[in-house]
């Protein structure tokens, strides 16, 4: 399975939302539990975060490939794991 990047500052009220959003969309749905997110806040990170491509956050890759961007919604979360699952198939 893929993990899951996310782009983040400590003073986003959307990046505090997305990150409940992903503990609860795993609880929701037990093929996401294993699938590994890390977090990068660009504030404390910002000679990694400047390896991405963004502009607002949350951002969430999957192998530095952009997935969604911005002001996020729990749906874009389960969007993000569902890419992360599927590309896990390809492989």
């Amino acid at each position: 399975m893929k993990s899951v990047t996310v782009l983040i500052t400590d003073w986003c009220p959307h990046c505090k939302r997305a990150i409940d959003w992903i503990d609860e969309v795993k609880q929701e749905n037990p093929k996401y539990k294993d699938i590994k997110v890390e977090f990068i806040d660009e504030e404390k990170a910002p000679a990694v975060a400047k390896q991405y491509d963004y502009y607002y956050v949350p951002t969430y890759y999957i192998e530095k490939r952009k997935i969604v961007e911005g002001g996020t919604t729990k749906e874009a979360v389960r969007k993000v794991f569902e890419e992360a699952i599927k590309t896990d198939d390809v492989s």
